[in-house]
């Protein structure tokens, strides 16, 4: 298919209108005005595409390269294995608290200023990361990765939906973008996996951070800015009591690995609860809320919601520890566990790619059914493989498991910003990754519990998640809205 060529951004006076209460039915939307002092932008979509995504496989990289490096990590700071699971879990904590909030700001302040802030403070982080002395500035350093990561997320699916603003084109490039997200988990650990072994396991830090710096660069002169100008305050009340809510609420799903009754556990998730409501009364009542309320009575965007937090948990849960868990059940070294994990997220890339082509005879929820389906049957074909088993064992479960999750990764892109206003597209992206990285996080923080009585233990709770996911996402996207 040929690619769009550049458009210009309408004028201030075409400029989309502020997000209805309650959307009858997912459309593809407009353009969003570009800034008021501003002539004609020309937008460069093919630019948009290639440096978004490059980008977007960066910030994955980063996300999963301790995936790698964690028992060396652990070793050269000398992180017991009940704080082992910070060492993880510290971008998707970043990650989970600011991306609603960074989509919000993206489409108010600017898509491309966030995207430029965002790819600029991850590839400064990320360096400076890989000269963390202890756990906690190293994990201070991955916290403040996943803040700089959210800022990229959400505003590179909202400049996407500008530069793609009609259905196959969009289809097409949020398929594309998805397989990025599938070769950034695929290629993080094979990097770390190679500098670990060449050199030590810091250099992934630093390459990373210089890698991402770059993508800054390019993205000063290939990106055209878009925003969705809309009247009254930016809602900071609703995100300082989101951020609150989802900071609790994931310290208590990492600290519990050492006792769910613990006081401390305990008190954080009654925090999150509170502070959750309070989040949900501000925004019934903010006139220019974070997240629109209504739009959960949408079907597409509640499937879109389910189906990320169901990959996040049962999918990326347990694929972020199981290079952990081959290293240490099966005694491989960390290039060739990162090859074998590069089996899966690699099938995963080419599904994603070629998923366009079930556009027109599959649904965006019942691919992400299907996606779910074979996640379960990959991870279940792993069953008494994790330790000690021969390569050929693994392999047949990983590349199905693949397959499904690059299923997953095409299609949550397209529902995220299908399934919002077209002048939401980043904060609807905000709000699916959150699900997401909630999801992650609980996913970490329950398979490294369940890991240490047996892989196979994790193994089974996230095929039954999985299998969970691929019933509850079809029954919550039926209806009109």
């Amino acid at each position: 298919m040929p690619e769009p060529a550049p458009h210009a951004a309408p004028q201030p006076a075409l400029a989309a209108p502020a997000a209805p209460a309650a959307p009858a039915a997912p459309a593809a939307p407009a353009a969003a005005a570009a800034p008021p002092s501003a002539g004609p932008v020309v937008v460069r979509p093919r630019a948009t595409l290639a440096v978004t995504s490059a980008a977007t496989a960066l910030t994955l990289m980063n996300y999963t390269a301790p995936m790698l490096t964690l028992p060396s990590t652990a070793r050269a700071f000398g992180t017991p294995a009940s704080a082992q699971a910070w060492l993880l879990n510290g971008t998707p904590l970043g990650l989970a608290v600011l991306l609603l909030v960074a989509g919000s700001l993206a489409d108010a302040h600017g898509r491309r200023r966030v995207f430029l802030l965002g790819t600029l403070a991850l590839g400064l982080a990320t360096a400076l990361g890989g000269f963390a002395t202890s756990t906690l500035t190293f994990t201070l350093a991955r916290v403040a990765q996943g803040a700089a990561s959210a800022a990229v997320l959400a505003a590179s699916l909202g400049l996407l939906a500008h530069a793609f603003p009609t259905g196959a084109g969009r289809i097409r490039a949020t398929g594309v973008w998805g397989a990025f997200v599938s070769a950034g988990i695929a290629l993080g650990p094979l990097l770390a996996g190679t500098l670990s072994t060449l050199a030590d396991w810091r250099w992934t830090y630093v390459t990373l951070g210089a890698a991402t710096l770059l993508a800054a660069a390019l993205g000063t002169r290939a990106l055209a800015e878009s925003r969705a100008p809309r009247g009254g305050r930016t809602d900071l009340a609703g995100a300082l009591a989101l951020g609150l809510a989802l900071a609790a609420l994931l310290t208590a799903l990492t600290l519990g690995r050492d006792g769910w009754l613990r006081p401390p556990v305990g008190l954080l998730a009654l925090a999150a609860v509170v502070l959750t409501a309070v989040f949900v009364r501000v925004e019934g009542r903010a006139s220019t809320p974070m997240i629109d309320l209504a739009l959960f009575h949408t079907p597409a965007f509640r499937a879109a919601t389910a189906g990320a937090l169901f990959t996040g948990l049962a999918v990326i849960g347990f694929f972020s520890v199981l290079p952990a868990l081959l290293q240490r059940g099966a005694g491989m070294s960390p290039l060739t566990t990162a090859w074998l994990f590069l089996l899966w997220s690699g099938t995963a890339f080419v599904v994603a790619l070629q998923s366009r082509r079930l556009a027109g005879r599959l649904s965006a929820t019942h691919q992400l059914a299907l996606g779910f389906v074979l996640s379960t049957a990959g991870v279940l074909a792993l069953f008494g493989a994790l330790e000690g088993a021969a390569l050929p064992r693994l392999l047949p479960g990983l590349v199905v498991a693949g397959a499904g999750s690059g299923l997953l990764n095409a299609a949550l892109p397209r529902l995220a910003v299908d399934s919002v206003p077209g002048e939401r597209a980043a904060m609807g992206s905000g709000a699916n990754n959150t699900a997401r990285y909630i999801g992650s996080s609980a996913g970490v923080a329950l398979s490294l519990a369940l890991a240490t009585t047996g892989p196979d233990t994790a193994l089974l709770v996230s095929a039954a998640l999985s299998l969970g996911g691929a019933v509850v996402t079809p029954l919550v996207g039926r209806g009109r809205g």
